[in-house]
């Protein structure tokens, strides 16, 4: 199967699962991180949180106030630093 038509399948098997006609095979949730609690729990300034996860200050913020949340790579990583704080201070370190 060539590239296209590897991509129309899985757009195709996209729109079933969107349609409720197919089940996902795999679906990753992550608990909406409650940022400011485990910024104040590390004991960090907002720009420094925001350095060590290569963001803006003004995301930090916006996770904090609810207005946007992570997701994705960001909400794995906010997990990771919630289960084990010391993960964050190797991020900072680099």
């Amino acid at each position: 199967m060539n590239f296209f038509d590897e991509l129309k399948t899985s757009l195709k098997e996209a729109v079933d699962i969107k349609n409720g006609t197919k089940a996902p095979a795999h679906v990753t949730r992550y608990e909406i991180a409650d940022v400011k609690a485990i910024r104040e729990q590390l004991n960090v300034s907002q720009a420094e949180m925001a350095k060590a996860l290569g963001t803006s200050v003004d995301t930090i913020k916006s996770w904090e106030s609810r207005r946007r949340n992570p997701t994705g790579l960001a909400a794995k990583v906010l997990a990771t630093i919630q289960a084990n704080p010391a993960f964050f201070y190797e991020l900072a370190a680099h």
